[in-house]
């Protein structure tokens, strides 16, 4: 290949490598949400870039670590076994992008700072060993709760976020993991992952997923203080819709990548809601 081609190639291998439309959702959504209570621009660029980076690591660590079980597997999809990037490139990636989000997120404060690391250590720890255990879905409520923690700490005020906020944000956590898994089972358990999903099976799995994921709409509508208005309903009946149509599917299309999108879709809807009850979501302690 020529230089030009061969740098194209790994652009190309480290643009899949990253998980890119999981990372740039979460980092959207991160961004949405620091903007909506009230964080000036500076705050919510370094926001951006310390979830946005923390992605970028986990994504490309997930790749690096897993290359030889996805070769095992012949998964072609997956940019090392295609030949786009080798795994000591990830590696090196992978690091470089978790340094430049320790030192935006310490750039925040120290508090802040350090809720955002736990959450991307959590990530490293489930691709790195919990992925393969009956704990699997542990790190998504930790490191999904604790990005909500993350947020409404480095949003101006003395403020911390309520706990169905942070409830909510696990849900979402959990149900994403479930509907993640659900189109590789065959593979990871050939190759010796066996999270929680795994255990469960396709069937038990594809009714979790919707399980978790409808309520975490429904604390997202009634958590706030009063009752919800007409806006409100409407997201979380369109939530909940996505949240069923995931389960369908996952039941009905076994290897279908679209219960995930789905999941997206449904903490999307999920953050519009929050932004509307900025006042409920972080509290003077």
């Amino acid at each position: 290949m020529t230089s030009g081609t061969e740098t194209r190639a790994l652009a190309r291998g480290l643009l899949l490598a990253s998980h890119a439309a999981p990372a740039a959702v979460v980092t959207g959504l991160a961004a949405a949400l620091s903007v909506a209570l009230g964080s000036g621009a500076a705050t919510v660029a370094v926001v951006t870039v310390a979830v946005g980076t923390g992605q970028l690591s986990v994504g490309w660590s997930n790749d690096w670590i897993d290359a030889a079980r996805d070769t095992a597997v012949g998964r072609t999809d997956k940019p090392v076994v295609a030949g786009l990037v080798t795994a000591r490139t990830l590696r090196t990636a992978a690091f470089a992008a978790l340094a430049v989000c320790v030192v935006a997120s310490l750039a925040l404060g120290i508090a802040p700072g350090a809720v955002h690391l736990v959450a991307v250590a959590g990530a490293w720890a489930y691709n790195a060993r919990l992925k393969a255990t009956a704990w699997s879905w542990a790190p998504y409520a930790l490191s999904f709760g604790l990005l909500a923690v993350f947020v409404v700490l480095a949003a101006p005020g003395p403020r911390v976020p309520a706990g169905w906020a942070v409830a909510a944000a696990a849900l979402l956590g959990v149900g994403a993991h479930v509907a993640n898994t659900l189109p590789d089972l065959e593979d990871d358990t050939a190759t010796g992952v066996r999270g929680l999903p795994h255990r469960l099976g396709r069937r038990a799995s594809g009714v979790l997923a919707p399980c978790l994921l409808m309520p975490a709409a429904g604390v997202v509508v009634l958590g706030p203080a009063g009752a919800p208005g007409p806006v409100e309903w409407a997201g979380g009946v369109l939530a909940a819709g996505l949240a069923l149509t995931a389960g369908v599917t996952a039941l009905t299309r076994p290897h279908s990548r679209a219960p995930f999108g789905l999941s997206m879709g449904v903490a999307v809807v999920c953050v519009a809601l929050l932004a509307l009850a900025t006042a409920d979501i972080a509290v003077v302690p």
